[in-house]
């Protein structure tokens, strides 16, 4: 799922949010994660990492030195069981974005790579033969009080 993607499922997740909270609520809402489930193609493992540590990397930089994402990792699933993926890629963002700040942010990403959305969207389809996405999850942390 490419990050605009992403963006795009945190703003429908805003319709859905938690119910405005009481001053005597246990918690507070905190930063919001991002998990995508990753299933490598055989042989394809070296490249899929080399284009993580490259373009990958470079958007989730980015998006820290906007102060929108707070810290972004790629875990090996170790001693996998039938159907779980190879990676998991989690991505904190500080709190849910809006329309407009997601649209700056792709704009951003899009000078940077030097590519617009129909090349991401060319780029994301040549990635389907090394990687398969099996998987989202979206988590919000609650902080108690």
């Amino acid at each position: 799922m490419n990050f605009k993607a992403t963006l795009c499922a945190a703003a429908a997740a805003l319709s859905l949010s938690l119910p405005a909270l009481a001053d005597d609520s246990s918690y507070t809402p905190g930063s919001v994660w991002f998990f995508s489930n990753i299933q490598i193609e055989p042989g394809h493992f070296e490249k899929y990492m080399d284009y993580l540590g490259a373009n990958w990397k470079k958007v989730q930089e980015l998006g820290k030195k906007e102060g929108i994402i707070v810290s972004y990792h790629v875990l090996a699933v170790n001693a996998q069981r039938h159907g779980e993926p190879d990676l998991v890629l989690a991505v904190e963002l500080k709190d849910y974005q809006n329309a407009a700040q997601q649209l700056a942010f792709q704009k951003k990403i899009e000078a940077m790579l030097a590519a617009d959305v129909r090349k991401q969207d060319v780029a994301s389809g040549e990635r389907g033969a090394m990687r398969k996405l099996v998987g989202n999850m979206q988590l919000q942390e609650l902080i108690l009080k």
